[in-house]
């Protein structure tokens, strides 16, 4: 017996792939978020330094040394003339007395040393000369230079003076707004400014 011949499958007709018509209203893709035109890297504006202060104004700053003097001034004017019946000025002319060798000075050296006229210092003399304070002296070899000196009555009401102007000074520039670094600094730029002052030994 013979086995029947295998059937092939038949053949499945070719078909064209179908193509979808185009249309007019085929979606367009969908735009880009417009940025603005490119441009090159950007240089940065410089910024001011940080801390920077306006240059401060001479003679605002010369008028202001003006207003802190007198507020100093009468600051110690009212404690001395109350408690001892002298001014700062006064105050002053004793303490550059007292500094000096033999405790007496030249009337010409001394008004040079308080910025003062022959006059002035002769002015400023008379009122310590009448309360005993300062005497009047003429050169041993030489009488027409005048010696102003400091009487043992002056020394002695000085260190009073001395003691009260301490004070004064340490209430102005108190601790709580003033430390040793600000004064050290304020000190310089004074004696920048021509601000000597004689020494302070008394007390």
């Amino acid at each position: 017996m013979t086995k029947p011949a295998a059937t092939q499958p038949s053949a499945q007709p070719a078909t064209e792939p179908t193509t979808q018509p185009a249309t007019q209203s085929a979606a367009r893709p969908t735009a880009e978020p417009t940025t603005g035109p490119a441009t090159g890297p950007t240089t940065p504006t410089p910024a001011e330094p940080a801390g920077t202060a306006p240059i401060p104004d001479p003679l605002d700053t010369a008028l202001r040394l003006v207003r802190a003097q007198t507020a100093v001034v009468k600051r110690f004017d009212a404690t001395l003339s109350g408690l001892h019946g002298v001014s700062l000025s006064d105050f002053t002319v004793l303490l550059h007395l007292a500094q000096a060798p033999g405790a007496r000075m030249r009337r010409v050296d001394l008004a040079e040393a308080l910025g003062l006229t022959a006059s002035g210092v002769t002015r400023g003399l008379a009122p310590l000369e009448r309360i005993g304070l300062v005497t009047r002296e003429a050169a041993a070899r030489d009488a027409r230079v005048a010696y102003a000196a400091l009487t043992p009555t002056g020394r002695e009401r000085l260190a009073e003076m001395l003691h009260t102007a301490r004070q004064v000074a340490a209430d102005h520039f108190a601790a709580e707004q003033w430390s040793a670094q600000d004064l050290g600094h304020l000190s310089a730029l004074l004696t920048r400014l021509g601000g000597t002052a004689p020494g302070l030994r008394l007390g």
